[in-house]
């Protein structure tokens, strides 16, 4: 071939590459705020809608929300491999919320959640159940409400201070396609070390700088998240690293971006039989005898609605679901999430991988998923919780019932007095086997120190064995 033409079917396909490149960016979106707001539990139309139900100004936090616009791409939904662009162009409006430290306190680590929908309202699930481990730790944290079912329930609640948002370019992309440059759009706001704002551009943190930029979401936006890993991200990469919560398929491992994948015992039946294995760049870890929702969970929910409507966050209840069984596990799901963010911010900076944890034990696969336990009907394998091995109840991650989320809300049933006495002849003896499974736990990095502290003292104030 002469040298003349090949030269130009290499330059064609440099220029086509570049192109494509180019294409593939996230486009740039304009923050406008922060949008004056009553204060959270004022009974006002002009509150943050999902305010932090943690009293915020009494640990030097800010509460501010955004507005966020621009143009999106849609993309196709490949399998397993990066997605192309559909079309360009299309409008959005979204809000976002931010919580940050001061200046002295920051740990230079920027957490983004994907505001989870399921049933409408806009929920920030892993604020709910890590929000106070941030805090005592200095991370900054900011929310995206990404998916239009959020927008109709704010709007739905407020249209004065939430009319203008939209994320379906007019009903346009009514699929919450647009939601992956949204998020995209987001974690490229927020400034890293080294970066300023130009001339006239909004500064989300208020001069904080990241480190790194960890995406998390739970459940349904697990699901998003998994997505966005497999076919959006890599086409422009925004995140250091990403916490997928109790949802979310198999997830690519071929990109730098590190992925902890955490899940309770209710998320494991559609997935212990097709596991996906631990490599560099992906964690999975599976917690015995948790639910999906949990009571922390349900109660950090009870106090978010209660802030809302101006009603008092003492004495929080979880409600009574109507389930087959007592709903809720006790297993406290969110101790381990708390290690394996802090694991997650050393595998980013120093490459230095989490441990390993040993998945849920199946009894069989075939025809359907079932779980190996023991004889009081609390699952083996997993990361084992003291409340777990050292049970007072049967704790688990299923349910049934006509309400239609009974199977996310597990199930705790306290055993009974004669079986503790068997169990446990005295309190020492309760409180010793605690400590020793607590201590272990933190050894082996499934929980941090303040949690097994939490634990044993927990035991020792309790009356079993008494």
């Amino acid at each position: 071939m002469n040298r003349n033409i090949w030269n130009l079917i290499q330059l064609a396909a440099a220029l086509l590459l570049f192109a494509n490149q180019a294409v593939a960016q996230v486009p740039s979106a304009t923050i406008s705020g922060p949008i004056p707001a009553d204060k959270a539990g004022s009974g006002t139309l002009n509150t943050i809608y999902s305010a932090s139900a943690i009293e915020l100004d009494a640990v030097g936090y800010v509460e501010e929300e955004y507005f966020i616009q621009g143009r999106a791409n849609r993309y196709s939904d490949s399998e397993l491999e990066n997605a192309s662009i559909v079309d360009s162009d299309h409008s959005y409006k979204t809000r976002l919320i931010v919580r940050r430290p001061e200046a002295s306190a920051f740990n230079g680590i920027v957490i983004v959640e994907w505001i989870n929908v399921t049933g409408g309202p806009d929920k920030d699930i892993d604020w709910w159940q890590s929000g106070s481990h941030f805090i005592r730790n200095g991370y900054a944290y900011v929310v995206v409400s990404a998916q239009q079912m959020g927008i109709d329930t704010m709007k739905q609640w407020s249209d004065a201070r939430y009319g203008s948002l939209d994320v379906t370019h007019d009903g346009m992309a009514t699929r919450d396609e647009l939601s992956y440059d949204i998020f995209s759009a987001v974690g490229k706001a927020i400034y890293r070390v080294g970066d300023s704002p130009a001339n006239g551009e909004l500064d989300l943190l208020d001069g904080l700088r990241a480190e790194q930029i960890i995406a998390t979401g739970h459940s349904q936006s697990a699901s998003r998240l998994a997505t966005y890993l497999n076919n959006v991200h890599p086409l422009d990469p925004v995140y250091d690293g990403v916490m997928v919560h109790g949802g979310g398929g198999r997830i690519r491992d071929d990109q730098p971006v590190k992925i902890f994948k955490i899940m309770a015992e209710t998320d494991m039946p559609r997935r212990a039989a097709s596991p996906q294995p631990d490599t560099d760049t992906f964690r999975q870890w599976e917690v015995a005898g948790s639910s999906h929702v949990d009571i922390p969970f349900e109660i950090e929910y009870g106090k978010v609605r209660n802030l809302r409507e101006r009603l008092s966050l003492e004495n929080v209840q979880p409600r009574d679901q109507g389930c087959d069984l007592p709903a809720y596990s006790r297993v406290p799901f969110r101790d381990v999430m708390n290690a394996a963010f802090e694991h997650l911010v050393v595998w980013i900076r120093d490459d230095i991988a989490p441990p390993t944890a040993e998945p849920l034990q199946l009894r069989r696969m075939m025809p359907e998923v079932e779980f190996a336990r023991d004889e009081y009907g609390n699952v083996l394998g997993g990361i084992r919780l003291a409340e777990h091995v050292v049970a007072t109840a049967k704790n688990t991650g299923m349910n049934n019932g006509s309400n239609r989320f009974c199977f996310l809300y597990g199930s705790h049933q306290p055993f009974d007095q004669a079986t503790l006495d068997t169990l446990y002849p005295n309190h020492n003896a309760y409180v010793d086997a605690v400590r020793e499974v607590a201590k272990q736990n933190v050894a082996d990095g499934y929980i941090l120190p303040l949690a097994a502290q939490q634990t044993i003292r927990k035991a020792q104030d309790s009356d079993i064995g008494r």
